[in-house]
């Protein structure tokens, strides 16, 4: 694979950007189209169609590489108990089989299973019989009259602010455990007294928004890290309609509406932009993702892009939770960085956390050091390709980077390098996506703004 920008110290990077170029213009005169689609809650559907080799022509390995690919991309950034692989028996068998329990992707098998509380299944059909999208993308949002509560619920500290007629008249930052906590009453009363507090500053609660990190179903907290010690029984009894039962607290009948921090952030972004399309990614313990489609709403897609795949080969490295290789877990997160660091020529104390060998990063690159400047460069030749990807399933006009990876110079490096990624391997998307990474301060604010702006006031 001949890269017009290297990945410099990860010669055998194999952008999956690319990888769906070359599989476009190699079937152009042997191929078959086929649909990947994922269906989640209240029959939501979302198609993808491209083409691959057509069957029994020797290729039948190399079409399931592809589209194993794309389908867990799919199902990680719409979200989904079901795939329907329509125009292919022989990949939608083999693709059955990798999406079962104890198949090759169990892990998302389950972790679907899960989320949607509905058995995972994978359905084949024939083309003509592939499924219709269906959105749930609503304008949620931007909505700033009345007299509205913002929460941002973070692992390390808790954000609300009382917002009148798009204004914060008041806002607190508490630092809380919430990771560390296994009983649900310490992250219920902690959540409450925060409402109650923005509740006070104001004449009346109108509507309540919420911005929290994790997975979210109707309001419902289906997955989180902040209840990470939480038992199992506890989470299905006390955690999942926590905000739902906060907000009868703090008054009956409060328009409430809970969203992904990612989704927030990247709402704020578009607020402050004045624009639509755009994609929020956060660099930091992990990769986080939001979107705001082009009609300016919030889809209900996971956007979860830790786990998308957008690395190729085969021998990248190995996310220790999901079990899969060259997911954005370790491209873009203080695991990337450190993964890396050995590369570049840098040894790091194994005795240090993962945010502690991350600042020597930092502090070798405030020092001028070229060695950790090559770690930022070769991010941003990843994320170049990788953003070029993501458009295969996002209409992008706009990404917001932020996150503490992309903090001080090495940001400013890793964009610049992503940008010629664009500008050399992707002309088209370089004259219409335009990279950013936001100020701290206006993201501070936009943030609580954005969150209080969810629900729409009766």
């Amino acid at each position: 694979m001949n890269l017009k920008v290297k990945a410099k110290l990860d010669p055998k990077f194999q952008p999956l950007s690319i990888v769906c170029r070359e599989m476009r213009e190699a079937t152009k005169e042997n191929g078959q189209d086929i649909i990947i689609a994922a269906e989640r809650n209240d029959g939501y559907t979302s198609t993808y169609k491209t083409r691959i080799f057509c069957d029994g022509t020797g290729h039948d390995e190399e079409n399931f590489r592809f589209v194993e690919r794309i389908a867990k991309s799919i199902l990680w950034v719409v979200g989904g108990y079901k795939l329907i692989i329509a125009g292919s028996e022989t990949v939608g068998n083999k693709i059955k089989e990798a999406f079962s329990d104890g198949g090759l992707r169990n892990f998302d098998f389950h972790y679907m299973e899960k989320v949607y509380e509905h058995p995972f299944e994978v359905e084949i059909c024939a083309l003509e019989d592939a499924p219709k999208d269906k959105s749930s993308a609503a304008p949620v949002g931007r909505h700033l009259d009345g007299c509205r509560i913002g929460f941002d619920a973070g692992g390390s500290d808790r954000k609300v602010s009382a917002v009148i007629d798009g204004k914060s008249v008041y806002s607190e930052e508490v630092v809380w455990f919430p990771k560390l906590n296994s009983d649900p009453e310490y992250h219920y009363q902690g959540i409450l007294e925060a409402m109650k507090t923005a509740a006070s500053k104001m004449p009346r609660v109108d509507a309540i928004g919420v911005s929290s990190a994790g997975i979210y179903v109707n309001n419902r907290i289906m997955a989180a890290s902040l209840f990470i010690k939480v038992s199992d029984e506890d989470c299905d009894k006390r955690v999942k309609n926590m905000y739902i039962d906060i907000a009868k607290e703090i008054g009956e009948d409060i328009p409430l509406e809970v969203a992904n921090d990612g989704d927030v952030t990247a709402l704020a972004g578009a607020m402050d932009l004045n624009d639509d399309s755009v994609l929020g990614v956060a660099m930091g313990t992990s990769e986080a993702g939001g979107y705001i489609d082009p009609q300016g709403n919030i889809t209900g897609w996971l956007n979860e892009l830790a786990f998308v795949p957008v690395d190729f080969c085969e021998e990248a490295m190995v996310d220790e939770w999901s079990g899969d290789y060259g997911c954005g877990v370790k491209y873009f997160s203080q695991d990337g960085v450190i993964k890396l660091a050995p590369y570049a020529g840098i040894e790091l104390d194994e005795s240090l956390s993962p945010a502690e060998k991350l600042k020597v990063v930092q502090n070798l690159m405030k020092d001028g050091d070229e060695r950790a400047a090559l770690i930022y460069d070769t991010i941003g030749a990843y994320f170049g390709y990788a953003i070029a990807y993501y458009t295969e399933f996002y209409d992008i006009k706009h990404v917001i980077i932020m996150g503490r990876v992309t903090s001080g110079e090495g940001g400013v490096i890793l964009l610049e390098r992503a940008q010629e990624v664009l500008d050399k391997e992707f002309p088209e998307l370089a004259k219409k996506i335009k990279l950013h990474i936001p100020d701290e301060s206006s993201r501070r604010v936009g943030q609580s703004v954005a969150a209080a702006s969810l629900p729409k006031i009766k």
